[in-house]
């Protein structure tokens, strides 16, 4: 089930025949949603055995158009971890020092230590996303970013970093409808912005931004998965699944004592 939504190496995506509903995968909310809190028990408990062993490294990397759901992934899928073991990046506009620098070089100083996960909401993959829709940089130099960034993740896997990348697919009506939410909710403006507009105008030219990376990019080192995000709930558990899969293949152990405490009493 963890590999359901994997994009083989090498084959053809057409966004538009994936579902992203969570039909035809699960018809029942109720047993999905007592899965994933089963789900996230076992990660909470994986999660600590990690940061405890400090041994493995864990980058989990969420990519969605804007409104699909990266912020609300992060905050039910990593409820309740250890925030010692867990870390969040978020990626905006490069800074004017990032700048001065190859587009990977703010990317790798945000990569995990041993023991740690961490999250990248939006990443390097920006760089072959919004810099190629919006002619931010000459297609001669984009085009050359998807081995760059095959080689840099390639590097980070043969060094000991477990690499899992989300696409959470939603749909244009989906988009639409949350948008819409956030305009309505005065709690939720501030996540509304003018120019998501203009995004969303070139949904299309996302879209195959998006295919490209899927093919080009998903690769036995650091797979990419296809998630169904305009269910929530199955979203989670889709998500929770595959973590869960490999934090176990994983199997972290807590470390044994540092001295011999057998019988030691504290007085």
């Amino acid at each position: 089930m963890s590999d359901l939504h994997r994009i083989e190496p090498g084959s053809q995506v057409h966004l538009a025949e994936l579902p992203s509903a969570a039909a035809p995968y699960h018809d029942n909310r109720d047993r999905a949603e007592e899965e994933f809190k089963q789900l996230r028990k076992r990660l909470l408990d994986l999660q600590h055995r990690l940061y405890s062993e400090g041994r493995h490294r864990l980058l989990v990397v969420l990519q969605a158009m804007d409104a699909g759901g990266k912020d609300g992934t992060i905050r039910r899928v990593f409820e309740g971890v250890n925030p010692q073991g867990v870390r969040v990046t978020s990626f905006k506009a490069p800074s004017k020092r990032e700048l001065a620098h190859d587009y990977l070089w703010r990317v790798h100083r945000e990569t995990p230590a041993r023991g740690m996960i961490r999250v990248f909401n939006r990443s390097h993959y920006e760089d072959v996303l919004i810099v190629r829709v919006a002619n931010l940089a000459p297609e001669a130099d984009w085009s050359l970013r998807y081995d760059h960034i095959n080689d840099f993740e390639r590097l980070l896997s043969e060094t000991g970093t477990t690499i899992l990348k989300f696409y959470l697919h939603i749909s244009k009506e989906e988009q639409r409808e949350r948008m819409q939410a956030r305009i309505d909710n005065p709690e939720k403006r501030w996540k509304f912005a003018m120019h998501d507009l203009e995004k969303r105008r070139q949904w299309q030219s996302y879209q195959e931004a998006y295919e490209a990376v899927l093919e080009r990019c998903s690769t036995t080192w650091a797979p990419w998965y296809a998630i169904p995000g305009d269910d929530k709930w199955y979203r989670n558990l889709a998500i929770a699944r595959v973590l869960v899969g490999k934090l176990d293949e994983l199997d972290p152990q807590y470390p044994p004592a540092q001295d011999e405490i057998d019988g030691l009493v504290v007085t």
